[in-house]
Order: C-alpha cells, then sequence, then structure tokens
C-alpha cells in the first residue's frame, strides 16, 4: 500500500520534477553514467560532463575500449577522480559479460558503486523495488519525522534504511525514489528550505518542532589536513615541458602534474633550488589555497627556465601545446589559466 508520504511526494514531482538528460531514457548505462557522476557533483556542474561521456562514449563497450588517460581527460575538472577509474574498470567488466547486470546484487558488485547506487539504478533503470537514501533522502526523513539519529552512525543508517524501504511505493519504485530526491534538492533544501512552500508542511515533524535548520544531524566533524605543494614548471626554449604522471595511493592518482616538493611547511626557494639543475627561477603564484573535501593545500608555483632538456630530471618532457591532452587536477588547470 502506497503511504500517504509516497502520494504527496510522488504528486509534487509530477508537477514540478527537473527535465533532466538521464530521466529520458531507462539505457542502464546512461543512468549509471549520471549516477556516478552525481555522487561528488552538482547537478549542473555534472549534466555537461555527462552529456560529454555519451557523446564521446555512446556505448558501454566504447567506454571501455578508451584508455584510462582518455577517459581521465574527459573527466577532468570533476574531481574525485577514483570515479573515473572506477567508472572505467566497471565498463569493461559489463562489456566483458555482454550487457548490463540487471539485478540488484550483480549491481553492487560494479567498482565504483555502493548501496545507494546500486538501488537508484536498479529502480530507475529496472524497476526493482529498492528504496534510495543519499543527502536529499537523508535531510527529508530526518526533518519530516523529526529524526535526530546522527545520520553517519551505524544506528542512524540502519534506521533510516527500514525508514525509506517502509515508505517506498513498491509499485512505482523509479517515480517514488526520483521525487523523493528530487524533493530533497528543490524544496527541502540544506539552507533555506522552502518550508511555506511545501505541500507536506503541515505535518512536517521539524517544522512543528521549530526544527529545520538542526536536522538532518551528524556525529562526525570533517578533519582538515593542511598540505604545502611546490611545484614547478620546467621548461626549455623550445617550449618542452616536463610532467610526470601521479601514481600511488594519494590524491590524482593517474592524473598529470609538475615536478612537486611537498613539505611541512613553506619550502624556501633557495632550498627549492638545491633540488634541481641550475636555471632561470621565477615566482608565478605563492600562497595559492586550493580547498579539497579533506585537505587544504597551501601552493607555491614556480618556473624553473633551463637552456635544454635533462635527462636527471624524472618525468617526461612533451611540448607546451600538447598539455591539453594530458588530464591535469584541476588545482593546476586553474594555475596554468593565469599564464605563463
Amino acid at each position: 500500500m502506497t503511504t500517504d508520504f509516497a502520494v504527496k511526494i510522488e504528486q509534487w514531482y509530477k508537477q514540478h520534477k527537473r527535465a533532466l538528460p538521464w530521466r529520458e531514457t531507462s539505457d542502464p548505462y546512461c543512468i549509471w553514467l549520471s549516477e556516478i557522476i552525481l555522487q561528488q557533483t552538482r547537478v549542473e556542474q555534472g549534466r555537461a560532463y555527462y552529456e560529454r561521456f555519451v557523446d564521446t562514449f555512446p556505448t558501454v563497450r566504447e567506454l571501455a575500449a578508451a584508455s584510462e588517460e582518455t577517459v581521465l581527460l574527459l573527466w577532468q575538472g570533476l574531481g574525485y577522480y577514483s570515479r573515473a577509474r572506477n567508472l572505467h574498470k566497471a565498463a569493461r567488466q559489463i562489456a566483458a559479460l555482454g550487457a548490463f547486470p540487471s539485478d540488484y546484487a550483480a549491481i553492487l558488485s560494479l567498482p565504483g558503486v555502493g548501496t545507494y547506487t546500486a538501488a537508484a539504478i536498479a529502480s530507475f533503470a529496472f524497476g526493482l523495488p529498492y528504496a534510495v537514501l543519499d543527502g536529499n533522502v537523508f535531510r527529508v526523513l530526518s526533518r519530516y519525522f523529526k529524526v535526530e539519529t546522527p545520520i553517519d552512525s551505524t544506528e542512524g543508517k540502519k534506521e533510516f534504511k527500514a525508514l525509506a524501504e517502509e515508505l517506498l511505493d513498491k509499485k512505482h519504485p523509479s517515480l517514488y525514489n526520483q521525487a523523493i530526491m528530487d524533493f530533497g534538492a528543490v524544496v527541502c533544501k540544506p539552507s533555506g528550505p522552502e518550508c511555506v512552500l511545501c505541500p507536506l508542511c503541515g505535518s512536517c515533524m521539524a517544522y512543528a518542532h521549530n526544527r529545520v535548520q538542526q536536522l538532518p544531524v551528524k556525529a562526525k566533524k570533517m578533519k582538515q589536513k593542511t598540505r604545502c605543494l611546490s611545484y614547478v614548471y620546467v621548461s626549455t626554449p623550445k617550449e618542452e615541458v616536463l610532467i610526470k604522471k601521479r601514481a600511488g595511493n594519494d590524491i590524482w592518482k593517474g592524473l598529470y602534474e609538475f615536478p612537486l616538493v611537498e613539505s611541512d611547511e613553506g619550502l624556501s626557494l633557495s632550498s627549492l633550488q638545491q633540488r634541481f639543475p641550475v636555471g632561470k627561477w621565477s615566482l608565478l603564484e605563492h600562497g595559492f589555497v586550493h580547498q579539497l573535501t579533506h585537505q587544504r593545500l597551501l601552493v607555491n608555483f614556480y618556473r624553473l627556465e633551463l637552456p635544454k632538456k635533462d635527462s636527471s630530471l624524472q618525468g617526461v618532457w612533451v611540448k607546451k601545446s600538447e598539455l591539453q591532452n594530458y588530464a591535469f587536477p584541476q588545482l593546476l588547470v586553474k594555475l596554468l589559466s593565469r599564464g605563463l
């Protein structure tokens, strides 16, 4: 039986839903692609990337056949690059299977797919009765039912999961899931919620108890780490530039960067110069701040002009005009856009 809550949410959605390209298809490839892009990205920004990916790779087989570097270059600027690497891995798995998996467990087993994403794909593409729980849904449920259990606690996750499954319209899971997600994004927003226009306002427990701005509750506070980075743009009179591909399990794995020296505190120019061949130095940017979710990067950006390529330096020499063919972290894209 469809709950009164679900009925009101769905009625609102039918009148006010946002027109988004991935809602105009039942192709699981397109739906999966949109969900991966939107995991840590606003709809406004994600839409352009979605359209770019679909234009470049119309099918999952074409995405699977691409190189990782091509995928990362297309992803450049979206951040959280592990999403792009997992997207590529999953595409290859799907291509090997011969078709997109159509059951929840198989979808959940794909790289980069968690319980929310699996539920979204299962319900949107295949009409399976799985309730989604993303930030928007947590917020709507916590406010409407005045649930004060922290959403990032084990107890909270269980409580909200049970509540979401109880409310799910099992006959129309795609409609309901998209409706409550859109409702959270458009009406029950994190700040400045449209309570006066909300069709659920009369029965919303948080509104009745003046608790809207205090919900949902999070138990953990985000820890910020500060890192000091000194990047060196090494070039020659022939406009050859030294770049290096990042490895390991740090941020930006698989992307390219310029020679980097990281230090606990800001590094003096004289200390930096000792690590490189003799050449002409100039400071391009000092104290540039780049904010990531859990990290604050303090960056100095230098230029070192050498008379010719130096084989003692690790990396790959490329033409300056070819830099656009390599995927760089958005930090370096910003610094490069300021001119050299």
